[in-house]
């Protein structure tokens, strides 16, 4: 009986060892899955890289509006702090689907889903109410307010029929400047067959320029097309 029971005292030895043996290896694979997937993610971001126009803004309009002001410290240097885009839709009080094409348009335009505007006060005039939707609107930072820039300058503002260039009055006294389009159609992710109504968009420019005149030279560094 002594010899049985050591002998289960030795396999179950033996049991104990090869399950700690498993279990290592299982903690070992999976710190090398977590490890394997952070490099994965790392890879990505790196064959991803900055947007082009935050490039730009390093490479090109720092330096150019350090010459032009004489800025001492490079966090003087005036930037882009955020982007919103809001769409009013006051037509949305009578036809709710209205509301929701713009919500879609407006996230295939930004590439971030919008937050639906609500009325503040009652208006019998126009047959408004307290919370009705009136509208939706996007706040754009980071990455995605550089490639936002990047498409509008580029590709949507070029589409405007008898273009030439937008106004550099529309400052607002410290640096931050608003620009109005008329048409959601001049970006090219809207779907013109989808389009039941052409909706018209502020776009409002946030910089951290003390001055509307640093504010205007910010923006001709990134590429914004002033009418001459």
């Amino acid at each position: 009986m002594a010899k049985d029971g050591k002998g289960k005292d030795g396999m179950n030895k033996d049991r104990a060892a090869k399950a700690s043996g498993v279990a290592k290896e299982s903690g070992v694979a999976k710190e090398s899955g977590v490890a394997n997937d952070a490099a994965v993610v790392k890879d990505a971001k790196r064959k991803h890289g900055p947007a082009r126009l935050r490039e730009h803004y390093l490479k090109t309009a720092v330096p150019a509006l350090t010459k032009e002001f004489g800025y001492k410290n490079v966090m003087a240097v005036p930037k882009i702090h955020k982007v919103t885009v809001n769409i009013g839709l006051g037509e949305a009080t009578g036809n709710a689907k209205l509301m929701d094409g713009a919500v879609t348009e407006l996230t295939a335009i930004a590439g971030q889903k919008p937050i639906v505007t609500k009325a503040k006060k009652s208006i019998a005039a126009f047959k408004l109410r307290e919370g009705m939707s009136i509208g939706a609107m996007v706040t754009l930072r980071g990455d995605r307010m550089y490639e936002f820039l990047d498409r509008l300058l580029n590709v949507a503002l070029p589409r405007v029929r008898d273009f030439r260039g937008v106004s550099g009055k529309s400052f607002d006294g410290r640096g931050n400047y608003t620009l109005g389009v008329k048409d959601q159609l001049i970006f090219p992710e809207i779907d013109y067959n989808k389009v039941e109504k052409s909706k018209g968009m502020n776009i409002s420019i946030v910089t951290t320029a003390k001055t509307d005149n640093e504010g205007l030279s910010l923006l001709k560094h990134m590429g914004m097309p002033f009418r001459q």
